[in-house]
């Protein structure tokens, strides 16, 4: 009787997600507990955030201020050094690459894998890869994570240098 009845379950719930019914049970599953939430649109304006002064400081007391963190633009000597480091192991790294895939050798990144069938997707995806650090780095710019800005260079250039030295080091 249990086989009979793991049976008829399992026809059960197939029949439930087979067809389109599985759909509209997660939207109201997962609906309402959303549409219960309301936020009024007062809310979230600036003035209404304010804090009314406390009954027992004086309101001529003076703001703390903190100290701005320096800002410094996007094409700095810095970043324009990192980039260019980038773009040099990514260079370096491509023609390595390239020279090992000539001689029968294997990439071992899974990524990079799907653009070794020839030179121009290999270029492509090197070249993309630039892209993306400089990408990445104007958006930690712009949203003030300057640290971050400059790590993702960093990340990129240690991992290429280090692919240039592996496969250096195993022709």
């Amino acid at each position: 009787m249990a086989a009979l009845t793991d049976g008829m379950l399992t026809n059960w719930l197939g029949r439930i997600f087979r067809s389109k019914a599985a759909i509209p049970l997660v939207l109201l599953s997962l609906g309402s507990p959303a549409l219960a939430q309301e936020v009024s649109v007062a809310l979230l304006r600036p003035e209404s955030m304010s804090l009314a002064p406390a009954p027992f400081m004086s309101t001529t007391s003076r703001t703390v201020t903190s100290p701005e963190r320096p800002v410094h633009r996007f094409w700095d000597r810095e970043n324009s050094a990192l980039f260019a480091a980038n773009a040099a192991f990514g260079t370096a790294d491509f023609f390595v690459t390239r020279a090992n895939l000539r001689n029968g050798g294997q990439e071992l990144n899974p990524i990079t894998r799907l653009f070794t069938g020839s030179t121009t997707a290999l270029a492509v995806n090197f070249a993309g890869q630039s892209a993306g650090v400089i990408g990445l780095s104007y958006f930690f710019h712009k949203t003030g994570h300057h640290r971050l800005e400059r790590a993702v260079s960093l990340v990129n250039i240690g991992s290429s240098a280090a692919a240039v030295s592996f496969g250096l080091a195993h022709r």
